[in-house]
């Protein structure tokens, strides 16, 4: 309890530090100030230019990155225990790749645009993927080895419809902002993005922690999870389902975001061990203070032109990987 409550202090503090970040500079008191103006208000002489900096880009942008590591953490950490396998995240689902088919179909064919959007056909996409992936896994006598054959079927398959299209009909321009898309990418996120992607990981950390029991039960083998009672497919079912819906509504916020769901779980569990009752809120904690600075640096590294998340993820998590990696071999 004192680490989680530690880290959500960490995590204010990081959203606060990540606002004053970028190419017209807020300090950290104007942050606070703007924040109380909307939120207490309060009446603080605050510039006009700084209340819209703060209120309507970055603040917004920060919460949906914390959010995004959290929920694509809590997914890892699920996966990693209904699957058994320290290599799972979410996208061995295919949920990502089916995401960005969905907003291809959208931004390049244009169908649906209307009443759909890009983010409305990405979640589209990525449950149509889901249930490809089941669909697969059933097919082939199920189990969760099945699963993530099948995950990795299905995101070639999508990956390469997604390629077909960008290739055949879109143009230049066109390309260009599916590919920024497709690589993750925050940017114009508003307060409607920051209260569904917040709701959707709080419902789901909640669950997780009510299931903790079980999530422990599942990382022992199936004979464990069935010794308590539980349906064992039922469960397994319900809880791939949290987990595409979880990584379907951020990908369809944030686009394609690799390796937080993979690597945070594991660093989770060198800090507070494998109790899914520690673990989960350790590793949402975790999650979304990774993700709110790896979108800071993104956003400054290379400005005025912000760096896609998605790589800036990749960028850090592939090292951080490694090292974790070479650790548990040291401690086996």
């Amino acid at each position: 309890m004192t680490l989680t409550l530690a880290g959500l202090v960490l995590l204010a503090l990081s959203v606060g530090a990540a606002v004053t970040l970028g190419p017209a500079e807020v300090s950290l008191v104007n942050v606070r100030d703007v924040i109380l103006n909307h939120v207490a208000g309060t009446q603080i002489p605050v510039r006009a230019s700084e209340d819209a900096i703060v209120w309507e880009e970055r603040l917004p942008r920060a919460l949906v990155a914390a959010a995004c590591g959290a929920g694509l953490g809590l997914c890892g950490t699920i996966m990693q225990s209904l699957l058994r396998n320290p290599l799972a995240d979410p996208y061995v689902l295919g949920v990502s790749s089916g995401a960005s088919t969905g907003a291809v179909v959208v931004g390049v064919l244009g169908l649906g645009g209307a009443s759909l959007g890009l983010s409305g056909g990405a979640f589209l996409g990525a449950l149509l993927a889901f249930g490809l992936v089941l669909a697969l896994a059933r097919m082939a006598g199920g189990g969760h080895d099945r699963v993530v054959l099948a995950g990795v079927a299905s995101t070639q398959l999508f990956s390469a419809v997604t390629s077909l299209i960008i290739f055949a009909f879109a143009d230049s321009d066109g390309t260009r902002g599916i590919m920024f898309w497709l690589l993750g990418s925050l940017e114009g996120v508003r307060w409607a993005d920051v209260a569904l992607c917040t709701a959707v990981v709080l419902a789901g950390a909640l669950a997780c922690l009510r299931w903790a029991h079980v999530l422990d039960a599942f990382a022992f083998g199936d004979e464990v999870a069935a010794s308590l009672g539980l349906s064992v497919r039922r469960v397994r079912l319900s809880l791939l389902l949290l987990t595409a819906l979880i990584a379907a509504t951020l990908v369809s916020v944030a686009g394609a975001i690799g390796f937080v769901g993979l690597v945070l779980p594991h660093a989770a569990r060198l800090l507070v061990g494998s109790r899914h009752g520690l673990l989960v809120p350790t590793t949402v904690v975790l999650g979304a203070i990774f993700m709110v600075w790896v979108d800071a640096g993104s956003r400054v590294a290379f400005a005025p032109t912000p760096l896609p998340v998605g790589v800036g993820t990749a960028l850090v998590g592939v090292p951080v990987f490694i090292v974790l990696l070479a650790r548990r071999r040291r401690v086996q």
